[in-house]
Parts: structure tokens; sequence; C-alpha cells
């Protein structure tokens, strides 16, 4: 028997029981790198904005009180709720998927999907799970997320809550007590991608334009009051008339002197610089929404149809990925709970999926299925399309085919029996329509290929022949007593 171990050249050959030559431990860790000297047991967010600005996620959280920035927020959690979600059993106890679809039941998932969509926003998403005991069982009665400003990651890649006693480096946490949703998390950054990063400076860019542009309207978009007064008219006097021309402003009323004027002058050729304020507002919308939603046909006035069509498979993507960090969070919750009551083994998945899309793919293929000639049962179209006992018509039971007796004359010859053939096949049909009936039945229950071999070997000693050989019975006496009748003619 050979050694284990790795060729690492052509005439080198390490075996992994040597020392210094682990292949089962990592060798590149921050314990070992120089990039990490120094940093004591915390690794900090390496996201660039929050480590210029020296603070945590909250700046993020001030950024969802802009109106646009809230609806795409909304508009892409929304899009993931609206998601059919259910259990898969699977190769799962039938004992162990009833209680988990009673314990999810039991727990407000839609509460509980909103804030693991928090996770990719920020990055990351700690849930803290609780435990009771009910019937017997350990179960997890509720999950609530928590603010992930009150955790850091340590060296080790592992979740530290960050406490009054070691508000720095943290404490450790006990096991199968969080679970952390996150987006796009590596080793190098574990805290995962905020996508509320790649809008930090759009909003304040656009907070910033629409200052500047409320500033422009109020000294543009106003006419301009310009008082007239004779040439050496008192200081007391113009500081009189510049007073009623300000108040004229807001009451549209002023006094002036039989020997002066007042004109209103508009502000011309300023539409050009109100453009640019407007131009630097709306490029700041669209690159908030091409953020959060993938797409910016909303907030752009040249869009077109193809463009809009791309725009909402991009925005579909966005909604698929945001289930599957929300179905991870929610197959590990079951992971943990098979493990504490029942030992692991198989266990049933959750999942999202979009009902009709998977309608129209599954009508689809039903159609060409049966233009193929593929014949499909009432049970199928219930169990597929969810219709309700009498909404389809009744099914015809299938008629055995009759075989013709001149299949098997020679030569072309007529068959005696061809009458009474008929008549046999005829009487056969019902005991064929039952046990057709049985392995139907089989096939419309059975979950897999192998399971419904298996039942069918199980079902094929026990299915009702006794009137299918009575009629064969007597069919071969009926053709005993023609042949004998047919040789006494001969004679």
């Amino acid at each position: 028997m050979s050694a284990k171990g790795i060729w690492v050249s052509d005439r080198q050959f390490i075996r992994f029981a040597e020392p210094g030559m682990r292949l089962t431990d990592q060798i590149a860790t921050r314990d070992r790198s120089i990039d990490y000297l120094g940093l004591g047991m915390v690794l900090p967010n390496p996201d660039p904005i929050l480590k210029a600005k020296g603070q945590d996620i909250r700046v993020y959280r001030d950024l969802r009180s802009d109106a646009h920035l809230g609806g795409c927020v909304r508009r892409r959690k929304s899009a993931v709720k609206a998601l059919e979600w259910g259990l898969d059993r699977g190769q799962a106890k039938s004992r162990v998927a009833k209680n988990i679809e009673a314990i999810f039941a039991d727990l407000k998932l839609d509460r509980i999907i909103g804030e693991i969509l928090e996770a990719p926003l920020y990055g990351y998403q700690p849930l803290e799970i609780t435990w009771g005991r009910v019937g017997g069982l350990v179960v997890p009665t509720d999950l609530q997320g928590k603010p992930p400003e009150w955790f850091v990651y340590g060296l080790d890649n592992k979740l530290r809550f960050r406490t009054k006693a070691r508000p720095f480096e943290g404490e450790d946490l006990p096991e199968r007590k969080f679970i952390v949703a996150r987006q796009d998390a590596t080793y190098a950054n574990p805290y995962g991608f905020p996508d509320l990063s790649m809008c930090f400076w759009p909003i304040v860019f656009k907070k910033g334009g629409v200052k500047f542009w409320v500033n422009f309207a109020e000294k543009y978009g106003t006419p301009w009051a310009i008082g007239k007064l004779p040439r050496g008219t008192p200081q007391a006097d113009i500081d009189t008339l510049a007073d009623q021309l300000e108040a004229m402003i807001q009451d549209a009323v002023a006094v002036v002197p039989d020997d002066g004027s007042v004109e209103l002058v508009e502000a011309a050729g300023k539409s050009a610089s109100a453009d640019l304020y407007e131009r630097l507002v709306m490029f700041c919308r669209s690159e908030i929404s091409i953020a959060l939603t993938g797409t910016n046909q909303t907030v752009e006035a040249n869009s077109n149809k193809a463009s809009a069509s791309a725009g909402l498979e991009v925005a579909d993507d966005l909604r698929d990925g945001d289930a599957g960090i929300v179905a991870e969070v929610m197959n590990q919750l079951i992971r943990w709970t098979c493990e504490v009551n029942w030992g692991g083994g198989d266990r049933p998945v959750w999942s999202l999926w979009d009902q009709e899309a998977q309608d129209v793919t599954q009508a689809e293929r039903d159609k060409t299925v049966t233009e193929s000639g593929a014949k499909l049962t009432n049970k199928y179209w219930m169990r597929a399309y969810r219709f309700q006992e009498g909404d389809l018509a009744p099914e015809s039971a299938p008629t055995p085919p009759a075989f013709s007796a001149t299949q098997f004359a020679e030569g072309g010859a007529t068959d005696p029996l061809a009458t009474e053939t008929d008549q046999l096949a005829a009487a056969a049909a019902p005991a064929w329509s039952a046990m057709l009936d049985a392995i139907r039945t089989e096939v419309d229950q059975a979950a897999d290929l192998a399971t419904l071999q298996t039942r069918l070997t199980e079902i094929y000693g026990g299915l009702d022949s006794g009137e299918l050989r009575n009629i064969m019975a007597a069919a071969f006496a009926l053709a005993e007593l023609k042949g004998m009748a047919d040789a006494q003619a001969d004679a």
C-alpha cells in the first residue's frame, strides 16, 4: 500500500504525516501575515468609505431618509417577499418534515425575511435565535435581527459581540445562537459588501445639488424689485426704500416717494444654469437606482422597451440573489434544529420561487409533451395546476388494444375465432382497466423513478387478476372446443 502524500515536484514526494507539511491545515492565515501585525483580536471593517470617515455602518443607516433611496430599498425587499416559499421534503423523514413545517408556521416569516434582507444593504446582518422547548423538542421560537455595529469579526473570521466590558475586541458567542446573513463575504472581508456604500457619494452630491438648486431658485426665480430715487437722495431715504422693497417681496405692497419708481426685473439667461443643477440631481438618482435595483429605467427619460426589458431581467437577478441569502439563513436554522433534536441526517430544504414564472415554464413543457403524444391524467393536472374537484371533465376508461385475429393468421388466412376473439377482448377490458388504474396511481404518487420501480415490484403480485384469469380460461376452453369441432368437420 502506497503512503499518503503529494508529489511537489517530479523528484520530491512529501507524506502528509511529515512535520511542517500538514495539508489539512491552512498556511496563509492572518496571524502569520505581515499585513495584520498589531491588530489585536479584531478585524476592522475594510469598507473604504467607513475607513475614510472613521465611523461604523450607522453612517449608511442615515442614508435611508432619502426618498429615492428609501423607495428603491422597499422595492427590492418587496420583490423577494412577493415570492412563494415553502419546504421540499426531499429524502428527509416524514416526521422531521412535518415538525419543521410546524416550527416555521409559528415564526413570523414576513418580518424575519425583511430583517435578513438588511444584509445586502449593510453587507452583513446578525440574527439572534431564541430557542424554546415545544412538545418535547428544542425549537427556534424567534429569529431577530440585531444592529450590525454591535458586532465585529475576529482574526479567525468568527463573529464577536462588543459589550460594555469589552467594547473593542468583543466577546465570543455561543454555538447555534447567532446566524449571520452576508452578501459577497470573503476571507479577506467577512463583513460582506454593502450596497449602500455605492450610494454614499451620490447621496452626498445629490443633497449638495438640491441645496444649491434651492438657493438658485430663491435668488433667480423671484423677480428683482429695483427702486429708483433722484440723485442726491439722503442715505436715510435710500435705506427706508430698501426696507420697503424687502417687505414688498413678501407682501407685494410698498410705498415709495412720488419722485421715485419701482421696477420688477426678471432674471434672464439663467435657464442653462438651472438645468445643470437638475442634471446633477437626476444623475445622482440614476446612480442610486443602478446600485440598488440594477437599472435606471425609472429615472431615465430616454428609456425604451428593449432597455426596460433588459433592466427587468437584471432586477430579477438581484431578487434571486437576495432570495438566496434568505434561503441560506433559513436552511442553516433547519440544519441546527435537526442536529439538536434528531442528530442530523437528511433534512428538508426551504426555498423561495417565482410561482408565475414556474407556471409558464411548466405549461409550455406540458404543451410540448402532450403534442408529442403523451396523455396526462386529471390527477396530474389537479396536482400541477391546483384544480379543484369538478373543474376537469371525467376521464374515459382506456380501452385495451384489441388484437385482430388476422394479425396471427399465416399467409393472410381468415381466423375462425375472429368473432369470439373480439368478444373476449371486450369482456377483458374492465379487468385490464382496473389493473392499469392501480399502476397509474402508483406512477402519479411516486417521488422519483427509483421509488416507482420499487413500488411496482411490491404490488405486482397483489394486482387483482382473478377476473382476467377467468376470461383467459374461457378463451382457452373455447379455442379447444373450436379446434375439436373443426377436426370432426374435416373427418
